[in-house]
Parts: structure tokens; C-alpha cells; sequence
């Protein structure tokens, strides 16, 4: 990556990463959801995979507005 950014542009693409973030732990939980009885392995996968997407977040959120959420990392 050799483009230079300024704060304000580096900062959309933190929010851009958080909602992307967003939608996948959404997506995930919810293929959870649809896989929970009938496909026990995947739903573990799927419930990873959205733990996995819910860490992003917290880092994301402590980046964008540090102290805010109380959540622990």
C-alpha cells in the first residue's frame, strides 16, 4: 500500500470497514441460525466466524471512538 491518505479519508475507511464488519457478523449469525438444526458442524463454523467478526467490531469501534464502548477486548 503506497497511497497517503489524510485523517479524514483513513477515517471513512475505518467505517467503511466497521460496516462491512457489520453485515458479515450479521450474515453469519444468521446462517447460524438457519444451520443450527440441521447441520450442527457448519452451525459451529458459522458461530466462529461470527465471534470472529464481533472481535473486528470491538477493535474497530475502540479505533474510531477510543473509550466509548465498554465492551472489553
Amino acid at each position: 500500500m503506497t497511497d497517503v491518505v489524510d485523517s479524514d479519508e483513513l477515517l471513512r475507511r475505518l467505517h467503511r470497514a466497521r460496516a462491512c464488519a457489520a453485515e458479515q457478523e450479521r450474515n453469519w449469525r444468521e446462517r447460524r441460525e438457519q444451520l443450527r438444526a440441521t447441520d450442527p458442524e457448519g452451525a459451529r463454523e458459522a458461530e466462529v466466524r461470527t465471534l470472529a467478526y464481533e472481535a473486528v467490531l470491538r477493535v474497530l469501534d475502540e479505533v474510531v471512538t477510543p473509550g466509548r464502548h465498554g465492551r472489553p477486548l
